[in-house]
């Protein structure tokens, strides 16, 4: 294993001073996975925290979590977590230990830890240490818990989060004992903080296992979003439907590009649809105002997890207009663009995609038509179109010499613009004033 020599100094200094002194968490767990780079580095050792400030003198010192044994150490501007062996007390809030003892054994403080691939230690001397069979799960990409499932859950209620987490990103199975102890503590997680939830859903959901987390895990995920439950096997009794509510919503997200706002839209685009469910008399399902729906609950579920409010706005813009009819023309095309902007409509475009490769085969011919309409948006993007209010070849000024005043020189250019939008006259200046004066003439 590759190490940064600030991490190589502080394994020196460490053992130096006749500490042992080992690599830990994510960076072992991915070089024993497939080498891949570490984002950070943690260490662990026997020294205790006075011990390690008294070996790190002269070094900047952080101390971040004293009372759990940790002390950050910035060597030549990269910081490193050291932290002495530990083993947990109760967790009376079921997210973090009341109280932490420290002991000189490594194996002691590996067996605390959440999942056996991240119990891993290493020492360019004795390399990979594993006490709990970590390495052959990561072989069997199988995501299991050190120990007793239900006692690490019962610790830290958010570890069944990251469990789904890294099945997701990972491509990798949660063992069985595992699963289900998942399933019996899920309530644990309505005393999660939103923000903490909401970090680990949004790996997961944009990650390459997605789909069967949400299809293997759906009464987990309902438990910080109850709202989801209703979609759980609800028939669409619909020909442009094979699937039911949920199983339509997983089709979507899979289908659509695993980034963070257009997932959570395409997770919450149909969360309306059961309230909004009626049966014609011909047997047809129809779900009519379920994208008002949908976007209401979705404001809610968003404010609930913390969402920021930039990626609350474009989310609930989605999950709004997901439904709209859509076609290869140019007009409306270019109303989109003026309304929502390039990316906006290009996420909408997708998401309509998106939503038609998770209905019925025989709807799959509307595809030709969503390429269509991406490859308008380039051109008339190249044409260098106008679109707002600032791209018209007239302005304010302009308006009020010819006369109009206060607040009908807004309506007058808005007027203008919707006439450019239309290809009803071009966007040049002689063109524009004709046309004001000729709604002057009218008003």
């Amino acid at each position: 294993m590759k190490l940064p020599p600030q991490v190589n100094t502080a394994f020196e200094m460490l053992e130096a001073a006749g500490y042992e002194a080992y690599l830990v968490g994510g960076a072992v767990r991915d070089y024993v996975r497939d080498n891949s780079p570490a984002k950070d580095w943690d260490i662990t050792t026997n020294a205790l925290p006075e011990q390690v400030e008294e070996i790190f003198t002269g070094y900047h010192l952080i101390e971040t979590g004293l009372k759990h044994g940790t002390v950050t150490v910035v060597i030549d501007q990269e910081p490193l977590e050291i932290t002495t062996y530990r083993i947990d007390g109760d967790y009376s809030d079921h997210r973090h230990p009341d109280s932490v003892s420290f002991t000189r054994s490594l194996k002691d403080d590996l067996e605390r830890r959440d999942f056996t691939m991240n119990a891993l230690a290493y020492n360019p001397r004795t390399g990979v240490v594993d006490f709990v069979g970590g390495k052959a799960d990561i072989a069997g990409d199988l995501v299991r818990c050190v120990g007793d499932p239900d006692r690490r859950f019962q610790e830290d209620g958010l570890r069944m989060l990251r469990a789904l987490r890294f099945a997701s990103v990972y491509g990798m199975t949660i063992e069985a004992a595992t699963a289900a102890a998942i399933h019996r503590n899920k309530h644990l997680l309505k005393g999660i903080a939103a923000e903490r939830i909401l970090v680990e859903l949004t790996k997961m959901l944009c990650a390459q296992g997605a789909a069967g987390v949400l299809r293997d895990f759906a009464d987990v995920l309902a438990v910080p979003i109850p709202e989801l439950t209703p979609m759980f096997g609800f028939p669409q009794h619909n020909p442009h439907h094979d699937k039911d509510v949920w199983g339509h919503t997983i089709a979507v997200i899979e289908s659509i590009t695993p980034e963070p706002v257009l997932r959570w839209a395409a997770l919450l685009h149909d969360i309306g649809k059961p309230s909004c469910f009626s049966l014609a008399e011909d047997g047809i399902g129809h779900f009519f105002g379920h994208s008002d729906q949908s976007t209401s609950m979705a404001e809610s579920i968003l404010s609930r997890l913390r969402f920021d409010n930039a990626s609350k706005e474009q989310i609930v813009r989605l999950v709004r207009y997901h439904d709209m009819p859509i076609t290869a023309d140019r007009k409306p095309i270019k109303r989109l663009l003026s309304k929502h902007g390039e990316d906006a409509t290009r996420q909408l475009i997708e998401l309509h995609k998106a939503d038609t490769l998770g209905q019925s085969p025989i709807c799959r011919h509307r595809i030709a038509i969503f390429e269509e309409v991406s490859q308008m948006i380039n051109e008339i993007l190249q044409e260098e179109s106008c679109f707002t209010l600032k791209d018209l070849a007239v302005n304010g000024h302009d308006m009020m010499t010819l006369g109009f005043q206060g607040p009908t020189i807004g309506r007058v250019l808005q007027e203008c613009l919707d006439a450019v939008l239309d290809e009803q006259i071009p966007n040049e200046h002689e063109a524009l004033m004709a046309f004001a004066k000729d709604r002057q003439l009218k008003s």
